[in-house]
């Protein structure tokens, strides 16, 4: 008993020192490979740049020899350069060392972009090191709790233990053996209680993802993507030079840096502007997160309720969103937090209250379930957090969704209003939003803007108003590729549309091409086919956009042969996220269709690489929140994005109105 007890202490132990050399080993892989990239940079240097070293190197005489730039010069032996004249010993040694600073230097600007699909030799090796890791932490931020406290019992249980072995048994005295039998039965407890229980379960998970295979680890690396250029960026100190704050002054910047972010019941991995993201919500309290789509606002708003959560676990989260994302909220916050989730909408509603409000945790419900929720928290109840997505829903301050926020504006310590719909331009609406937050600034905002003080405006939307954009702060995202289609009207896609216009019928024109029942004499219908046969035939999953209803339920015919998958404004947002697991985990080539204002805000389907519009978007929002859907933080294939229109259409007004 004792040794399988020291032997538990020591295997536990053991998890949090491998845990290190695995971190230390992914370490240096990321140096090898921010090397090897520097390295390749060295050839868009001229050899001149040495001259500027004043070190002596007849950089002339080395271009007249045939060295061009850095990288001719970092490739060649030492015995091709010193047989350039005036290149002697002590030249060579400075050559050699002024490389190594360029490729130094170059390292630390260089960001690792991840392989997608296809990849090179090592590149799965370097995912592997990583994948490890990424479980490993995982495993240790679990544990680290109970580390400590097994360590100290198990010691203080065998040391307990007074006579060891048969001969000094039969030599004890009746008080030694009577202490070590009593100290036996406490080993045998203690090895039994929750706390050796749940710690020989995390042994087993870690020796599982130790072994893990192959096909494992490419799952886990195509499905959380985002987690591991989260991991690379702390492993290389990628964010470190990012401006990460946006527009916010320095001084306040500074100050927001320097917030306590506890995250041992945060169970993901935050990227440096996350980290910044989560800290302002923590220090000012009441904030408008405006960051862009797909750069993780939802990641953020958890990891500051786990970070409250930390200090009193009977804390209270009320989360308000779109019917169509509950379920995908409940379980973000089940995934990447300790913090429980309850769904307060449909049958068990009245139940999920009653615990939430008993035990503490985060709440979810919709827009519409504000009408019951208000009047159950409002003047009844304190929340410590109220989380606001998709804000812009709330612009209006005489619609009835709006009012039912606002009343529990009084009740919440912190709010946080989060929407990646760009408000610079909508100041009002931006005001709006500021006033439920910051009442005290949305007068002086106003007074700015009616000015037009653009500077003064900026500053002051600092304390309140956080945005960033992709480009800003994900570097490492493939291309994007957007193209136009243009489809020749066949007979009787003429024949529908002119019908259409004689009618003045604009909404009939806008789905010109989808008009007539059978889509096989469409030339957009066509044209679509062809495009998700090639797309299935590059491994892509594609996402079709279209605006009406009758038009996806018309390409949902069409493209059958595809597993194809349906997203509508009437699919019941307890089956939505069912649906997007379901695409997630499809084979490559399945393609899911959805109606723009279905599947345009609130989802995630960075599973996908293509999209395909049906019909260009009146608002340019529109088209702009579904190709975020894809190209998101985490994607890390080159997306496609391909707009269906016919010529001497409505489609050429759209698109040049938009």
């Amino acid at each position: 008993m004792i040794s399988e007890m020291k032997a538990l202490d020591a295997d536990f132990s053991n998890i949090f020192t491998e845990t290190e050399q695995f971190k230390s080993r992914a370490a240096q892989e990321c140096g090898k490979r921010l090397e090897a990239q520097a390295r390749l940079s060295l050839g868009t240097f001229s050899v001149e740049e040495l001259a500027a070293s004043r070190a002596g190197i007849r950089t002339g005489a080395l271009m007249e020899a045939g060295f061009r730039t850095l990288a001719d010069l970092d490739k060649a032996s030492d015995g091709e350069l010193l047989a350039v004249s005036g290149i002697g010993e002590k030249q060579l040694l400075s050559i050699r060392s002024l490389l190594r600073s360029f490729v130094s230097d170059l390292a630390q600007r260089e960001r690792i972009r991840l392989p997608g699909e296809e990849m090179e030799d090592g590149d799965f090796a370097f995912i592997q090191a990583l994948a490890l890791l990424r479980q490993a932490e995982l495993i240790c931020a679990d544990g680290e709790d109970i580390r400590e406290e097994l360590h100290r019992l198990v010691t203080e249980k065998t040391e307990a233990v007074r006579v060891r072995g048969r001969l000094k048994w039969l030599f004890s005295g009746r008080k030694k053996r009577g202490e070590t039998i009593r100290a036996i039965e406490d080993l045998r407890s203690l090895s039994r209680s929750p706390l050796c229980l749940r710690a020989q379960n995390l042994l087993d998970i870690f020796a599982g993802a130790v072994s893990r295979e192959d096909e494992e680890v490419r799952s886990d690396f195509r499905k959380n993507s985002a987690a591991y250029y989260a991991l690379l960026e702390k492993l290389t100190g990628g964010g470190a030079g990012q401006k990460v704050y946006g527009s916010i002054p320095e001084q306040l910047a500074s100050e927001i840096a320097g917030e306590e972010l506890d995250t041992s019941a945060f169970r993901g991995n935050l990227r440096a502007y996350q980290e910044f993201g989560t800290r302002y919500m923590l220090h000012q309290k009441r904030v408008l997160l405006g960051d862009e789509m797909g750069l993780g606002k939802t990641i953020q708003a958890i990891a500051a309720m786990a970070h409250l959560h930390s200090g009193d676990p009977e804390r209270h989260f009320l989360i308000i969103c779109p019917a169509s994302v509950m379920t995908g909220w409940c379980r973000e916050i089940a995934k990447f937090s300790t913090v429980r989730p309850f769904l307060l909408h449909g049958g068990f509603r009245e139940d999920a209250f009653r615990k939430w409000k008993e035990q503490g945790g985060a709440a979810v419900t919709s827009y519409e379930g504000m009408s019951w929720v208000s009047g159950e928290v409002n003047n009844r109840m304190r929340l410590d957090m109220l989380v606001v997505d998709e804000a812009h829903y709330m612009k209006n301050p005489e619609a009835k969704r709006t009012k039912r926020i606002r009343l529990l504006g009084d009740e919440a310590d912190r709010i946080v209003l989060m929407t990646g719909t760009p408000l610079e331009n909508r100041v009002s609406e931006m005001c709006e939003l500021i006033q439920f937050v910051r009442p005290d600034l949305a007068g002086e905002l106003r007074v700015q803007e009616a000015v037009g003080n653009l500077t003064a405006f900026r500053e002051m939307l600092g304390p309140v108003y956080l945005r960033r954009k992709r480009e800003q702060v994900l570097a490492e995202l493939p291309p994007i590729t957007e193209s136009e289609e243009w489809c020749a009207m066949t007979p009787s896609d003429l024949k529908a549309y002119e019908a259409a216009v004689s009618e003045g019928n604009f909404m009939a024109m806008r789905r010109v091409s989808f008009l007539q029942e059978d889509l096989t004499a469409s030339a957009k219908g066509i044209r679509l086919r062809e495009l998700c046969e090639e797309l299935s035939a590059e491994g892509r999953k594609t996402v079709v956009f279209s605006y009406f209803r009758e038009s996806v339920r018309k390409a949902e015919l069409l493209l059958k042969d595809h597993g194809t998958f349906v997203l509508t404004g009437s699919t019941p947002a307890e089956e939505r996220q069912q649906l997007l697991d379901a695409f997630a985990d499809a084979p490559e080539g399945s393609v899911l269709i959805a109606q723009i204002q279905a599947g345009g805000t609130g989802l995630n389907l960075q599973s996908a690489s293509a999209v395909i519009f049906l019909e260009p978007q009146i608002k340019p929002s529109l088209t702009n929140q579904a190709v975020s859907r894809v190209y998101r933080m985490g994607q890390n294939r080159s997306v496609l994005v391909c707009h269906l229109l016919c010529e001497q259409t409505v489609d050429e007004a759209v698109r040049e109105l938009v």
